[in-house]
Protein backbone atom coordinates (compact mmCIF):
# COMPACT_ATOMS: atom_id res chain seq x y z
CA UNK A 1 0.00 0.00 0.00
CA UNK A 2 1.60 3.40 -1.07
CA UNK A 3 1.38 6.12 2.00
CA UNK A 4 -0.15 9.38 1.76
CA UNK A 5 2.00 11.71 0.16
CA UNK A 6 2.41 13.82 3.34
CA UNK A 7 3.90 10.76 5.03
CA UNK A 8 6.48 9.44 2.46
CA UNK A 9 10.08 10.60 4.37
CA UNK A 10 11.06 13.24 2.03
CA UNK A 11 7.74 15.63 2.48
CA UNK A 12 7.55 14.97 5.79
CA UNK A 13 11.36 16.19 6.28
CA UNK A 14 10.32 19.21 4.54
CA UNK A 15 6.84 19.96 5.91
CA UNK A 16 8.34 19.57 9.27
CA UNK A 17 11.50 22.08 8.51
CA UNK A 18 9.34 24.34 6.96
CA UNK A 19 7.26 24.53 10.36
CA UNK A 20 9.52 25.10 12.90
CA UNK A 21 11.64 27.67 10.85
CA UNK A 22 11.48 31.60 10.85
CA UNK A 23 9.15 33.09 8.01
CA UNK A 24 11.51 34.56 5.35
CA UNK A 25 10.14 37.00 3.13
CA UNK A 26 12.72 38.44 0.50
CA UNK A 27 12.62 42.11 0.94
CA UNK A 28 11.01 44.04 -2.30
CA UNK A 29 12.31 45.41 -3.74
CA UNK A 30 16.27 44.41 -2.75
CA UNK A 31 18.86 46.82 -3.44
CA UNK A 32 16.32 49.61 -3.98
CA UNK A 33 16.21 50.20 -7.85
CA UNK A 34 17.29 53.42 -9.29
CA UNK A 35 15.99 54.02 -12.37
CA UNK A 36 17.55 55.38 -15.33
CA UNK A 37 17.59 59.34 -15.94
CA UNK A 38 15.25 58.47 -19.57
CA UNK A 39 13.50 56.12 -17.53
CA UNK A 40 9.29 57.28 -17.87
CA UNK A 41 7.50 56.87 -14.38
CA UNK A 42 4.50 57.93 -12.86
CA UNK A 43 3.50 61.75 -13.90
CA UNK A 44 3.16 64.31 -11.71
CA UNK A 45 1.78 67.96 -11.87
CA UNK A 46 3.84 70.93 -11.38
CA UNK A 47 1.52 72.88 -9.15
CA UNK A 48 3.76 76.67 -9.80
CA UNK A 49 4.58 75.48 -13.18
CA UNK A 50 0.71 74.11 -15.16
CA UNK A 51 -1.09 76.68 -16.46
CA UNK A 52 -4.44 74.51 -16.82
CA UNK A 53 -4.74 74.95 -19.80
CA UNK A 54 -5.51 71.04 -20.38
CA UNK A 55 -3.11 70.00 -23.31
CA UNK A 56 -2.37 66.94 -21.19
CA UNK A 57 -5.75 65.67 -21.67
CA UNK A 58 -6.28 66.01 -25.07
CA UNK A 59 -3.14 63.92 -26.01
CA UNK A 60 -3.58 61.27 -23.83
CA UNK A 61 -4.16 58.55 -25.64
CA UNK A 62 -5.43 56.35 -22.51
CA UNK A 63 -8.47 59.32 -21.90
CA UNK A 64 -6.71 58.92 -18.04
CA UNK A 65 -6.48 62.69 -16.84
CA UNK A 66 -10.43 64.23 -16.46
CA UNK A 67 -10.65 68.07 -16.84
CA UNK A 68 -13.16 69.43 -14.79
CA UNK A 69 -14.41 73.35 -14.59
CA UNK A 70 -16.79 73.83 -11.42
CA UNK A 71 -18.20 77.02 -11.22
CA UNK A 72 -20.11 76.52 -8.48
CA UNK A 73 -17.22 77.82 -5.95
CA UNK A 74 -17.02 80.90 -4.14
CA UNK A 75 -14.17 81.08 -6.86
CA UNK A 76 -14.71 79.40 -10.16
CA UNK A 77 -11.78 76.60 -10.84
CA UNK A 78 -10.72 74.23 -13.26
CA UNK A 79 -9.67 70.70 -11.86
CA UNK A 80 -7.37 68.03 -13.46
CA UNK A 81 -6.80 64.76 -12.25
CA UNK A 82 -4.67 61.95 -13.74
CA UNK A 83 -5.35 58.66 -12.88
CA UNK A 84 -2.59 56.54 -12.45
CA UNK A 85 -4.01 53.02 -12.50
CA UNK A 86 -5.17 53.75 -15.83
CA UNK A 87 -1.79 56.05 -17.40
CA UNK A 88 0.27 53.96 -19.93
CA UNK A 89 3.00 55.96 -18.55
CA UNK A 90 3.91 57.08 -22.35
CA UNK A 91 4.71 60.31 -21.63
CA UNK A 92 2.39 62.68 -24.46
CA UNK A 93 1.59 64.50 -21.54
CA UNK A 94 5.03 65.76 -20.87
CA UNK A 95 5.89 66.05 -24.61
CA UNK A 96 3.45 68.21 -25.31
CA UNK A 97 2.51 70.16 -22.32
CA UNK A 98 2.16 73.90 -23.50
CA UNK A 99 4.57 75.36 -20.18
CA UNK A 100 6.78 72.26 -21.09
CA UNK A 101 7.28 71.67 -16.98
CA UNK A 102 3.38 71.93 -16.01
CA UNK A 103 3.26 68.06 -15.53
CA UNK A 104 6.45 65.69 -16.10
CA UNK A 105 7.18 62.10 -15.52
CA UNK A 106 9.31 61.34 -12.01
CA UNK A 107 11.25 57.96 -11.79
CA UNK A 108 8.61 56.49 -9.32
CA UNK A 109 8.22 53.08 -10.92
CA UNK A 110 5.72 51.47 -8.29
CA UNK A 111 1.85 52.75 -7.78
CA UNK A 112 0.72 50.99 -4.99
CA UNK A 113 -2.40 51.85 -3.32
CA UNK A 114 -5.95 50.86 -1.44
CA UNK A 115 -7.84 53.10 -3.08
CA UNK A 116 -8.69 55.11 -6.28
CA UNK A 117 -8.06 58.12 -4.75
CA UNK A 118 -4.45 56.79 -3.45
CA UNK A 119 -3.89 56.90 -7.82
CA UNK A 120 -4.92 60.19 -8.48
CA UNK A 121 -2.36 62.74 -8.89
CA UNK A 122 -4.45 66.40 -8.79
CA UNK A 123 -4.09 70.51 -10.17
CA UNK A 124 -6.49 73.01 -9.10
CA UNK A 125 -6.61 76.44 -10.97
CA UNK A 126 -8.55 79.58 -10.92
CA UNK A 127 -10.68 80.20 -14.07
CA UNK A 128 -11.38 83.38 -15.60
CA UNK A 129 -15.12 84.44 -16.49
CA UNK A 130 -16.35 86.72 -18.67
CA UNK A 131 -17.57 89.85 -17.13
CA UNK A 132 -20.69 90.46 -19.59
CA UNK A 133 -22.11 86.50 -19.98
CA UNK A 134 -20.39 84.72 -17.29
CA UNK A 135 -18.73 82.01 -19.60
CA UNK A 136 -15.02 80.52 -19.17
CA UNK A 137 -12.44 81.88 -20.45
CA UNK A 138 -9.06 80.33 -19.25
CA UNK A 139 -6.93 79.68 -16.49
CA UNK A 140 -5.60 82.74 -14.93
CA UNK A 141 -2.44 81.49 -14.94
CA UNK A 142 -2.77 80.39 -18.77
CA UNK A 143 -3.26 83.80 -19.56
CA UNK A 144 -0.82 85.04 -17.03
CA UNK A 145 1.84 82.70 -19.07
CA UNK A 146 0.28 84.76 -22.45
CA UNK A 147 1.18 88.10 -20.89
CA UNK A 148 4.72 86.33 -20.45
CA UNK A 149 5.37 84.78 -23.44
CA UNK A 150 3.88 88.03 -25.61
CA UNK A 151 5.43 90.78 -23.96
CA UNK A 152 4.55 94.33 -24.48
CA UNK A 153 1.85 92.57 -27.25
CA UNK A 154 0.14 91.36 -24.79
CA UNK A 155 -1.24 95.08 -24.36
CA UNK A 156 -3.05 95.05 -27.80
CA UNK A 157 -5.43 92.36 -26.30
CA UNK A 158 -7.97 94.03 -23.41
CA UNK A 159 -8.23 90.87 -21.88
CA UNK A 160 -4.35 90.02 -21.34
CA UNK A 161 -4.37 93.74 -20.71
CA UNK A 162 -6.23 93.74 -17.72
CA UNK A 163 -4.95 90.15 -16.29
CA UNK A 164 -1.69 91.96 -15.98
CA UNK A 165 -2.83 94.75 -14.40
CA UNK A 166 -5.10 92.98 -12.06
CA UNK A 167 -1.31 91.05 -11.40
CA UNK A 168 -0.32 94.58 -10.24
CA UNK A 169 -3.03 95.50 -8.23
CA UNK A 170 -3.64 98.35 -10.54
CA UNK A 171 -7.30 97.62 -11.61
CA UNK A 172 -10.15 95.44 -9.97
CA UNK A 173 -12.54 95.37 -12.67
CA UNK A 174 -12.74 96.07 -16.41
CA UNK A 175 -15.59 98.97 -17.27
CA UNK A 176 -19.30 98.12 -17.59
CA UNK A 177 -21.38 100.42 -19.35
CA UNK A 178 -24.07 101.51 -16.91
CA UNK A 179 -27.20 100.29 -19.03
CA UNK A 180 -26.09 96.69 -19.94
CA UNK A 181 -26.08 96.67 -23.57
CA UNK A 182 -23.01 97.16 -26.02
CA UNK A 183 -20.94 99.66 -25.95
CA UNK A 184 -17.58 100.68 -27.44
CA UNK A 185 -16.48 101.35 -23.71
CA UNK A 186 -17.23 97.54 -23.11
CA UNK A 187 -13.83 96.51 -24.78
CA UNK A 188 -11.90 97.67 -21.87
CA UNK A 189 -13.19 94.51 -19.48
CA UNK A 190 -12.56 91.16 -19.58
CA UNK A 191 -15.04 89.42 -22.36
CA UNK A 192 -15.02 86.48 -24.05
CA UNK A 193 -14.83 86.32 -28.01
CA UNK A 194 -18.55 86.27 -28.64
CA UNK A 195 -18.99 89.48 -26.36
CA UNK A 196 -16.06 91.50 -27.70
CA UNK A 197 -17.38 90.66 -31.10
CA UNK A 198 -20.42 92.80 -30.28
CA UNK A 199 -19.12 95.45 -28.47
CA UNK A 200 -16.86 95.62 -31.75
CA UNK A 201 -19.86 95.41 -33.92
CA UNK A 202 -21.83 98.56 -32.54
CA UNK A 203 -21.80 101.64 -34.32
Amino acid sequence: MKLPCLFQPRILKVALTALFSRPFTDPAPSPEYQPIPQFRGRPRYDQDECIGCGACAHVCPSNCIDVEDDLSGEKPVRRLTQHADACIWCGQCERYCTSEKGITQTSEYLSLGFAPADFEEKCEKELLLCEDCGSVIAPVDQLKWLVKRLGPLAFANPTLMLVSAKELELVDEGVKPPSGEPRRAGRVSIQCPKCRRKTALVV
